[in-house]
């Protein structure tokens, strides 16, 4: 169970006042408190959080399913207050920021804990790009504002850092280096101090820049995950080796719920070899180009079973391949 939150005092002064100019048509009601039924005239700004809030909590914890259970949470615990308590926040996105993120430390801890049981390695879950989108839980249908914003801190390769990272490490460096608040703010939303923060997003920082090459053009990412899929493909594994890195590595991610490699397949003859055997023993499968994480990626299909593929290009080589099957992280891929 989640701790119970303190709020920062500065998050609890001032009033909320109303937009003079909404209409009912815009507004909605709630039951919090008295008043029960009325409009909440702040309800539009409360929502209007809901985006930053899914961009935030996922790049925390990296599972989109557990990203919209931190930021419902936290808008359970907004309403489970009284109209007189809520009147009294002057920024509610600022406090919605501070719930959600001790929420989602909390989530990290206790996930470090259930990872040491998952089957195999366990990647971030992909995200396909936002004409993709095919439905479940955020689909076609649903609110674009709930979509995640896909830009570099999104890709496989960073987020896949970021699990190194200790829980305060990552939630210090996401909310100073990607979001931008102060040191003095994210003191204030982990409970520890600014000097703390600071020392923490830089040890944060330098696990990124270690990990990270010169990045190849878009385009040419592009092409090097179509080279690979026409040599995999055909079975060729001397195209493969040329398009591989020497000591390029492939993760799979099954979850034990369907089959996957539980350790890394490494170097570019190993991994060549590995990819053109089930070519030649899977003539049906299908395999697309995708955008995943805001980056080129493939997608796979055998049997009913998708995998999602997401690459690390550095210079003209291909220097990772992060493939996710286990399908409670696909949804978005797959549900219709």
């Amino acid at each position: 169970m989640t701790r119970q939150l303190h709020i920062p005092v500065r998050y609890l002064v001032g009033v909320v006042r109303a937009d003079a100019t909404e209409g009912a048509a815009g507004t909605m009601t709630t039951r919090s408190g008295p008043g029960s039924g009325r409009p909440d005239p702040g309800l539009s700004v409360i929502m209007s959080e809901r985006r930053q809030l899914i961009n935030l909590a996922y790049r925390l914890l990296g599972s989109l399913t557990e990203a919209e259970d931190a930021v419902q949470e936290a808008y359970a615990r907004w309403y489970a207050m009284t109209r007189q308590q809520q009147v009294v926040i002057e920024n509610p996105g600022a406090w919605l920021t501070t719930v959600a993120s001790r929420i989602c430390l909390d989530m990290l801890g206790s996930a470090r804990a259930r990872r040491e049981t998952y089957v195999g390695a366990w990647l971030p879950e992909p995200l396909p790009g936002p004409a993709e989108w095919r439905g479940g839980r955020l689909g076609a249908d649903a609110d674009p504002a709930d979509r995640i914003t896909l830009d570099e801190s999104v890709s496989m390769a960073f987020l896949v850092v970021l699990e190194t990272m200790t829980p305060a490490e990552r939630v210090a460096f996401i909310l100073h280096d990607v979001f931008g608040h102060s040191f003095a703010e994210v003191a204030q939303i982990t409970g520890r101090t600014s000097a703390t923060c600071r020392k923490l997003a830089s040890t944060a920082r330098r696990r990124v820049r270690a990990s990270r090459a010169p990045a190849a053009p878009s385009a040419r990412q592009a092409g090097l995950v179509r080279d690979f899929k026409k040599a995999w493909e055909a079975g060729d594994i001397n195209a493969l080796i040329d398009i591989l890195d020497p000591r390029a590595t492939v993760t799979a991610d099954g979850g034990g719920l369907v089959t996957a490699a539980l350790r890394p397949v490494e170097g570019a003859g190993q991994i060549a070899r590995f990819y053109a055997g089930i070519v030649g023993i899977t003539r049906n499968m299908t395999v697309l180009e995708r955008m995943v994480n805001g980056q080129p990626g493939l997608v796979a299909q055998l049997d009913g079973v998708v995998t999602v593929f997401a690459f690390d290009i550095a210079g003209d080589r291909i220097k990772h391949i992060w493939a996710v099957r286990n399908p409670e992280k696909l949804r978005p891929w797959t549900a219709g």
